[in-house]
C-alpha cells in the first residue's frame, strides 16, 4: 500500500515553475531578439571585414603595416609632446617663433601708426590717399623686380591700369541681381564660354567663376560627391589623390567628410603612380584627380591614362590646371612640348583654371569646368521655400564683386589669344632657362639635380649633398622668395613675367649660394665634422626639424600662430 505524502512547500515549487514555464510570446520575442543582435553583429563583422579587405587590397600587406606603424609612433610621440616637462618647453619655443614672426609681419616703430577704432571724423579724401601711399610703400619683397616665385603673375602697368578703370565702373556690381547689374551677367558668362573653349569643352560643357583655385577645387569635389549620392547612393564617399595634388583637395575633403586616399608620384617622373590608383578604386569612390601641372614640383600626371581609367571604372575624374591655367592650352602654339591633358581625353569630367594667374586677372578670379550642364547643377545650391524668397546661388557666395568680373573680362579681352601665346612664350623660355642651369651649370649640376621633367613654368630642385634648406634661406638672404618644399625637401621657383625679365640674375644669386654651402661643407669635412651640417635657419626650423616630427601638433601650432599674427592690428 501506498501512501502519497505531501511535502511542504510543493505547491509553491510548483506555481513557481509554472510562473517561469516560456509562453509562446515570450519565446517569439526573445527569438527575435536574438535574431536581430545576430543581424547586427553580422553586418557590424561584414562592415569592418570589407574595410579590412579594401583597406589590404589597396595598399597591401606591408603598406598597411607601415601606416600602421606610422599612426602608433605619432600617437606615442603625441604622448610624449603632452609629459608636463616637455610641453612646456615646446610651447616655449612655439610661442618664441610666433613673437618673431610677430615682429617680421606687424609693423611698429616711429611713423607706423594703428587704427583700432574708427576716427571720431571722417577723413577727408586726402588723408585716405596719403596713407594709403605709405601703406602701398611699406617695406616688402620686391615682386615688382622679379624675385618673388609666383604670386604676381602679370604686374604690367597696362594692365593693372586697365583694371582700375573696370574695378571703376562696376564697384559696386553684384552678379546676385543680374537685372541690376546685365553688363556684368553678360561678361562672367563670357569668360566661362572662353575658358571652356580654351579647354577644348564639348558643345556641353558648363561652368562658373569662383573666387579662387580652392573654391574651383571645392566645388568640383562637391559636384563629384553629390553626384554619387544621388546616382549611386555612396554615404561614405572617398577620393584618390596624386600625393602632390594641391591640398586645397584635402581642405575640400575636411569639410565636406570625404575620406581621402593620397597616392605616391615616385621618382625619377614624380607622376601619379597609376597600379597605385588602379587598386585603390572601390564602390565608394566618387572622385579621381590630376594635376596639369602639380603646384609642388611642376610635373604634368598622365591624364591620358588616368581618363582611360576614370571610363573603365565609371567614376568622374578631375583635372587641376589652376596653375597651368593659360600656359598650359598655349604650349604647343608657342613651340612647346606638349602632352593631352582637357575635354578631348573623354574620361575628364571637370577642370579648374585660374584666371588670376596666368591669364592676369585681378586676384579673386577663377574658373571650374564641366564636360555637361549636370554635373555643374550639383554644386548649386537652392532654397525654394526661405521665407525670404527663392534663393539660388552658383558657388559659395552669395553676394560676389563684380568688380572683380570686369577686370577678368577686361584682361582676359586685352590679351587675347595672341597675348597668351607670347606670354607663355615668355615664361615657359625662362623656365626652360633655369632648369637647365640646375642640369647642366658646372657650378650646379654636381649639387642639385631637377625633380622630374616640368613642362610648364614650374621648376624643382633638390640635393644630396647640400642642405637644400640652407639654400633656400641663403636666396632669402639675398632678396629672393622661393617656395620650400617637403616630401622630399627641394626649392621650386613658379615663373612668372616678373620672374621671366631676371631669371639670369637669380640663376647667378643661386650659382653664388650653392658654392658658398659647398665651401661650407668641405670646411666641415676638413675639421671632421660629416657632410651636410644641420641646417640652422628659418626654413629649416618649419620643414627640416618641426616637419620631420612623426607628430604635426608643433607644425598646426605654428601655423596657426601665424594665421593669428595676419588679424593683429
Amino acid at each position: 500500500m501506498v501512501v502519497a505524502t505531501k511535502l511542504p512547500g510543493a505547491g509553491a515549487l510548483r506555481n513557481s515553475l509554472n510562473l517561469q514555464k516560456p509562453t509562446s510570446r515570450t519565446s517569439w520575442v526573445n527569438l527575435n531578439i536574438n535574431l536581430l543582435r545576430n543581424i547586427i553583429f553580422f553586418l557590424f563583422l561584414l562592415r569592418w571585414s570589407r574595410k579590412t579587405v579594401l583597406q589590404l587590397r589597396g595598399y597591401g600587406l606591408i603598406g598597411t603595416s607601415i601606416q600602421a606603424y606610422n599612426a602608433i609612433r605619432k600617437r606615442l610621440y603625441g604622448i610624449f609632446l603632452s609629459l608636463p616637462g616637455v610641453r612646456s618647453k615646446v610651447q616655449q619655443q612655439v610661442a618664441q617663433s610666433i613673437l618673431k614672426l610677430e615682429s617680421k609681419l606687424v609693423p611698429s616703430g616711429p611713423g607706423i601708426s594703428h587704427y583700432l577704432t574708427l576716427p571720431k571724423e571722417g577723413w577727408s579724401a586726402t588723408q585716405v590717399s596719403s596713407e594709403l601711399d605709405k601703406l602701398a610703400a611699406m617695406d616688402h619683397t620686391r615682386w615688382e623686380d622679379g624675385r618673388v616665385s609666383g604670386a604676381v603673375y602679370s604686374g604690367a602697368e597696362d594692365v593693372i591700369a586697365l583694371q582700375t578703370e573696370a574695378f571703376q565702373k562696376f564697384s559696386v556690381a553684384n552678379p546676385i541681381h543680374p537685372d541690376v547689374f546685365p553688363g556684368v551677367r553678360k561678361m562672367e558668362a563670357e569668360i566661362v564660354a572662353m575658358v571652356l573653349a580654351m579647354f577644348n569643352a564639348p558643345p556641353t560643357g558648363a561652368g562658373v567663376t569662383t573666387s579662387g583655385g580652392t573654391e574651383s577645387i571645392f566645388m568640383a569635389v562637391l559636384s563629384a560627391r553629390q553626384k554619387a549620392y544621388h546616382e549611386r547612393s555612396v554615404t561614405e564617399p572617398e577620393m584618390i589623390l596624386p600625393a602632390t595634388a594641391h591640398t586645397a583637395f584635402e581642405k575640400a575633403a575636411s569639410y565636406l567628410k570625404i575620406k581621402v586616399h593620397l597616392v605616391p608620384c615616385p621618382a625619377p617622373s614624380y607622376k601619379v603612380s597609376l597600379p597605385a590608383i588602379t587598386r585603390l578604386i572601390n564602390s565608394n569612390t566618387i572622385l579621381l584627380v590630376g594635376s596639369a601641372p602639380n603646384f609642388p614640383h611642376g610635373i604634368t600626371d598622365d591624364i591620358a591614362s588616368l581618363s582611360k581609367l576614370a571610363l573603365r571604372k565609371s567614376i568622374p575624374l578631375h583635372v587641376d590646371c589652376c596653375l597651368g591655367s593659360f600656359l598650359v592650352p598655349f604650349l604647343h602654339r608657342a613651340g612647346f612640348p606638349t602632352e593631352p591633358f582637357d575635354f578631348r581625353l573623354p574620361g575628364v569630367t571637370s577642370i579648374s583654371c585660374d584666371t588670376h594667374k596666368y591669364g592676369f586677372a585681378p586676384k579673386g578670379n577663377s574658373t571650374v569646368l564641366y564636360r555637361t550642364a549636370a554635373l555643374r547643377t550639383y554644386q548649386y545650391f537652392v532654397s525654394p521655400d526661405w521665407c525670404g524668397g527663392v534663393y539660388a546661388s552658383p558657388n559659395m557666395a552669395g553676394s560676389r564683386p563684380g568688380a572683380l568680373i570686369a577686370g577678368c573680362w577686361a584682361s582676359m579681352m586685352a590679351q587675347g589669344e595672341s597675348g597668351y601665346v607670347d606670354a607663355c612664350h615668355t615664361v615657359v623660355s625662362a623656365a626652360k632657362k633655369l632648369e637647365q642651369a640646375v642640369r647642366k651649370n658646372a657650378s650646379l649640376a654636381p649639387d642639385l639635380f631637377v625633380l622630374g621633367s616640368p613642362l610648364v613654368s614650374v621648376v624643382a630642385f633638390s640635393s644630396a649633398t647640400l642642405n637644400i634648406y640652407d639654400i633656400a634661406d641663403a636666396m632669402s638672404a639675398k632678396g629672393w622668395h622661393l617656395n620650400a618644399l617637403q616630401g622630399p625637401a627641394a626649392i621650386h621657383v613658379a615663373v612668372t613675367i616678373p620672374v621671366a625679365k631676371v631669371v639670369d640674375a637669380l640663376v647667378a644669386d643661386l650659382v653664388a649660394v650653392v658654392e658658398a654651402e659647398r665651401e661650407g661643407e668641405r670646411v666641415r669635412l676638413v675639421e671632421g665634422k660629416g657632410r651636410k651640417g644641420t641646417a640652422k635657419g628659418d626654413t629649416a626650423a618649419l620643414y627640416g626639424v618641426a616637419g620631420s616630427l612623426p607628430d604635426k601638433r608643433v607644425v598646426v601650432q605654428l601655423a596657426g600662430g601665424f594665421l593669428d599674427t595676419l588679424y593683429k592690428a
